[in-house]
């Protein structure tokens, strides 16, 4: 079967990114396989596998000598090495990049970024349209449709406080029982969704966040699990606890130039890939924007979010504000060109109060 190229870049961003818990670490299944494959297939492929994985380590040293000394290794064995035997298969501007900053013993986490954005463009050609038509991909799908529909009950987390809330339940923090991990537990009330006729709103969030939630986007609030008990309907999703951008506008006045091309870069790319599942978002606002630990933001809540895929909406919902004005006059169409003009919105208010 022959994919075409987004769908193969797509395929390629999920099986290097998907991660499954096993006896409590984090292994990067779908990288594995792909690995795997490579090894026993694809001799050509081996030493660049073996570079990206150095340079995943070196990425991971906290201590500024540490990087220095790993990054002169790596530098002699992956590069001048090769540079000697004229046999270095990347471009002069990385060479050029690493060597200039090892020359001034500047040695940022970022040092090999550019090998590694290299690195990737190779694999994701003819070699991951071989993988992709291997045992090893049917394995990788076979896997994620079970992590997808396993069973969950309450029993498989602990519950901690709470730490947000919403009109139809609250959200917690929680550990899942057997890896440990972290998540936001989001509990929607089923009775409370009775009687203020919320089903439609609440069955849409789940299939939104399913849609949203393939590939694993970093700038969105995206969902792992999903359950339900006798009273509640559970959204397990990944745990963000930096605040959101209205509590930090409240709190310390508008952000800065700088900040907002930041957070804005990282919004972007979250909106292109919700427009690209044919997901119009049309909710976005500083509330919805969400930090985590590191400093990155994601957009959370996808109650109002919908699919454009066959019809386009014509529904005023959003918050007054930051609705565009084709979703602001009812019984007018629109696609995902409403969500930039929230965009546009939402950066005047982050950056003028």
């Amino acid at each position: 079967m022959k994919w075409g190229r987004s769908t193969a870049n797509l395929l390629f961003s999920i099986s290097l990114t998907v991660d499954v818990m096993t006896w409590g670490d984090t292994v990067l299944l779908g990288f594995l396989l792909f690995k795997d494959f490579c090894m026993n297939e694809i001799d050509e492929a081996v030493p660049q596998l073996k570079f990206y994985e150095e340079i995943k380590e070196y990425e991971k040293l906290d201590s500024e000598e540490d990087r220095l000394s790993r990054s002169r290794q790596i530098y002699d064995v992956y590069i001048m090495k090769e540079l000697l035997s004229c046999s270095h298969p990347f471009s002069k501007k990385a060479v050029d990049h690493v060597q200039s900053h090892l020359a001034k013993k500047q040695v940022p986490p970022t040092l090999f970024q550019p090998y590694i954005v290299e690195i990737c463009d190779s694999l994701r050609g003819n070699i991951f349209q071989m993988f992709i038509e291997s045992d090893k991909f049917t394995r990788f799908c076979q896997w994620k449709n079970v992590e997808l529909n396993i069973h969950l009950t309450m029993n498989d987390f602990s519950v901690h406080r709470i730490i947000g809330r919403g009109g139809f339940g609250e959200v917690y923090g929680c550990r899942k029982a057997d890896t440990g991990k972290m998540y936001a537990m989001k509990c929607l009330d089923k009775k409370r969704i009775k009687m203020k006729q919320g089903e439609t709103l609440a069955l849409n969030e789940r299939i939104m966040l399913s849609l949203v939630s393939t590939g694993d986007c970093p700038f969105i609030v995206c969902m792992t699990y999903a359950f339900h008990t006798p009273d509640k309907l559970c959204f397990i999703l990944d745990l963000m606890n930096g605040g959101d951008l209205h509590y930090h506008l409240s709190q310390h006045g508008v952000f800065s130039e700088k900040e907002m091309r930041f957070y804005a870069a990282e919004i972007i790319l979250g909106l292109e890939h919700m427009h690209n599942r044919f997901v119009v978002y049309r909710d976005l606002k500083p509330a919805n924007i969400l930090l985590d630990e590191h400093g990155h933001v994601r957009i959370s809540d996808l109650g109002l979010a919908c699919d454009f895929s066959k019809k386009k909406p014509h529904a005023s919902v959003g918050t007054h504000g930051y609705m565009a004005p084709e979703v602001l006059q009812k019984g007018t169409a629109y696609d995902s060109s409403a969500d930039w003009f929230s965009l546009g919105c939402m950066l005047f208010k982050l950056l003028r109060g």
